[in-house]
């Protein structure tokens, strides 16, 4: 079987002009890798443009950026779009989706349920994060990882393997650390401008949604609404939320933790993350969602209430609980 990483690295060298892209309200493992590859085109002396539907966030502006991460599609697409991190084609978001038909999609991704949606497709859910492919092809391209390659492969890995501390971890993914360490990252400094990023505003709004934790099915199951109410009244937006989920998980006695956040009318945002073989990707699935066996997320249409009383459902059944 053909290496993926050695066939999109030729494809790499032997084209130019490629759109990276990543997830829209792209997290670490998102803006870690598209900022990587944007290094290793450079090295490779390509053109490309670095684009997010939502940007870059405020929280990532420290990250040493190969380019501008532009908010708007280009008038011709390039020939080559290079999606990453997108396990469904519609988490590129709208104004990519409606244009991937004027491209040709090289999809690099580690979710469960991805669908093969690119023309060149490397999807391993065995990767701790899509950075750590990243890393992979820059091995295969001979590009050594320093400097702000490192910093931004290290930004990936570490934040979607929660520090390495995820049953997603894997050695390789230790020894991707090491190495990156070796060759001068400075750990300290990026682990503080990874984690010391809190406004008081934020501060707030965290306070508020932890006291709003509600537990289910002998405390087994713990959700928590995030309204636009709240969003207003803490003067805080979807990018403060992040991370919420993780501590509500920490909970001695929960398996499955919950976030439903406010997108529109009777529209929520749901996050579930859950340890060991309590499976949520099947339980995202459910509503037409996905992710990772520990990790997931979708989209509810209904009331608040409704809405949490659906997913304690979906919940209860999928552990076996009344």
């Amino acid at each position: 079987m053909e290496n993926p990483a050695k066939r999109i690295s030729e494809l790499l060298k032997s084209q130019d002009d490629f759109l990276i892209a990543s997830h829209y309200n792209p997290d670490g493992d998102a803006i870690g890798s598209a900022c990587a590859m944007g290094h290793i085109l450079t090295h490779l002396g390509k053109r490309f443009t670095l684009y997010n539907q939502s940007g870059l966030p405020d929280r990532y502006g420290y990250v040493e950026m190969p380019g501008l991460m532009v908010t708007s599609l280009p008038e011709t697409m390039p020939k080559w779009t290079i999606v990453l991190d997108c396990g469904a084609a519609d988490r590129m978001g709208d104004a990519l989706l409606s244009r991937k038909d004027e491209t040709r999609i090289i999809n690099i991704d580690h979710h469960l349920g991805n669908g093969d949606f690119g023309t060149e497709n490397w999807v391993d859910v065995n990767e701790p994060a899509v950075g750590s492919m990243i890393a992979l092809l820059a091995k295969e391209l001979n590009i050594p990882l320093v400097g702000p390659l490192a910093q931004c492969i290290y930004l990936a890995v570490a934040t979607d393997t929660g520090f390495f501390t995820y049953g997603s971890t894997t050695p390789e993914s230790l020894e991707l650390a090491a190495e990156i360490l070796r060759g001068g990252l400075d750990i300290a400094h990026i682990n503080m401008m990874v984690t010391k990023q809190w406004s008081e505003e934020r501060l707030r709004l965290w306070t508020e949604v932890m006291d709003n934790v509600e537990l289910y099915l002998d405390k087994q199951v713990a959700i928590t609404a995030i309204t636009n109410d709240i969003f207003e009244r803490t003067g805080t937006t979807s990018e403060d939320t992040e991370n919420i989920i993780n501590f509500v998980n920490r909970l001695r006695t929960v398996r499955v933790a919950a976030t439903l956040r406010e997108e529109g009318p009777d529209r929520y945002k749901f996050s579930l993350r859950s340890y060991g073989d309590d499976n949520v990707q099947e339980i995202a699935a459910r509503f037409g969602g996905g992710g990772h066996r520990n990790a997931s997320g979708g989209t509810i249409e209904a009331p608040l209430e409704e809405a949490k009383m659906m997913l304690v459902e979906i919940i209860g059944g999928s552990l076996g609980l009344s």
